[in-house]
């Protein structure tokens, strides 16, 4: 066994209590994508508590830094955390509930900047025991497009030098405390945003001969695209094209509108495939309001591409947490069709995003999310060891 994984949890133990208070200050705190103000200054100070060097401006109120190891190394990993939190008002009676109404730490973000602090408090007392470089990122704005991430890579926070490599955490609601969760390849989809809006010709609903409806326009809009999505998405091809609203421009049960909004999403874990889909949602919509004598206005907004986990890399990372954690702590997890903006670092260099068992308790997204605060020390150390291993030794 490597000798550091039992220093690296000695430690871990003897900040979990800081963790637990970083972690719901942040929880307490929450703030919104591209307004991640006062979490930024809360990270900043511990960094300075740290003698971590570290830049600010990222994306606004993103921070950059790196740590340098003793050990002779050229390699340079970059760990990653989201800063932002969502627009839920949380329902949890507790302690550490949030105080800014309407906003809540609902995706586990204040759990990711809380273990890659803690994963860098490790790195930094730990100098010895580690060579090369490790850039940390601070990153705000992950849920809310264009996403943070693509900020960054046009900022440069990718270059001068590049890292060799990129890790990223996230919660894993329903997996057990101490255990991680990993897979290699197209790990989460893309995500695009579908908004149409049908036009056709209103009128008194008695007299629906005399009309254009939007209304049947859209219900053949819908089956069409069930349709498309059964008949010529691959059979291969894990993808879901989604409406979740409809809307027209009257409230009247006696009023044939002139217009129909319709908006949805569109998921793919092909890249291929999501171009392609793309060009045929707008010639089905197109085709089917022209043979009814209507008009059509179509806007995809093109939102996360695919996150692929680096294949090797995703081995190296099994093989490294089965090392820290124990033999079946380490799950292989198939992919998922949720999207993250993690992937556009995955689209430039070698990356792999995993997961972090953080107990039996209600998924993300919910106004009474939470986590077995135990999580927190098992995150920071593993993060940690990845860090320290794939640095020192070298191995992709």
């Amino acid at each position: 066994m490597d000798s550091r994984i039992g220093i690296i949890k000695n430690y871990a133990s003897t900040i979990q209590s800081q963790l637990i208070e970083l972690r719901r200050d942040f929880h307490a705190h929450p703030e919104l994508s591209f307004h991640e103000a006062a979490t930024s200054l809360k990270i900043q100070a511990v960094l300075r508590q740290l003698g971590i060097s570290f830049t600010t401006g990222w994306c606004k109120h993103g921070i950059v830094g790196e740590i340098q190891g003793e050990l002779s190394s050229n390699r340079l990993v970059a760990l990653r955390a989201d800063m932002d939190a969502l627009p839920i008002h949380e329902k949890n009676e507790c302690s550490y509930k949030s105080t800014h109404e309407g906003v809540m730490h609902a995706c586990g973000h204040d759990v990711h900047m809380t273990c890659l602090l803690g994963s860098l408090m490790i790195l930094n007392q730990f100098k010895s025991l580690w060579g090369g470089k490790v850039k940390f990122i601070f990153q705000p704005a992950e849920e809310k497009l264009p996403g943070g991430a693509s900020i960054l890579i046009e900022e440069g926070v990718l270059n001068q030098p590049m890292p060799d490599l990129i890790i990223g955490q996230h919660v894993q609601p329903g997996m057990e405390v101490g255990k991680i969760g990993i897979g290699p390849g197209a790990f989460m989809a893309s995500c695009d945003e579908i908004y149409i809006k049908i036009i056709g010709k209103g009128g008194h609903a008695a007299q629906a001969h005399l009309c254009i409806d939007p209304i049947v326009i859209a219900a053949q809009l819908v089956l069409a695209f069930q349709s498309f999505m059964n008949r010529e998405k691959p059979a291969n091809q894990a993808s879901v094209l989604s409406l979740g609203t409809i809307e027209t421009n009257s409230e009247a049960t006696n009023i044939i509108p002139d217009e129909v909004k319709l908006s949805g999403t569109f998921r793919a874990l092909d890249e291929n495939w999501r171009w392609l889909a793309h060009k045929r949602i707008k010639e089905i919509a197109v085709s089917i309001c022209k043979a009814f004598n209507a008009t059509c206005e179509i806007d995809i907004q093109i939102g996360y591409p695919c996150l692929i986990n680096h294949p090797d890399l995703t081995e190296s990372l099994i093989q490294l947490g089965e090392e820290y954690l124990g033999d079946m702590k380490v799950e292989r997890l198939g992919a998922r069709l949720t999207s993250e903006d993690f992937a556009y670092y995955s689209q430039v260099i070698p990356a792999v995003f995993y997961r972090l068992g953080v107990g039996q308790v209600p998924g993300v997204h919910r106004a009474d999310f939470d986590i077995d605060e135990k999580a927190l020390e098992h995150g920071a150390g593993t993060m940690a060891y990845f860090a320290m291993s794939l640095n020192t030794n070298g191995v992709l």
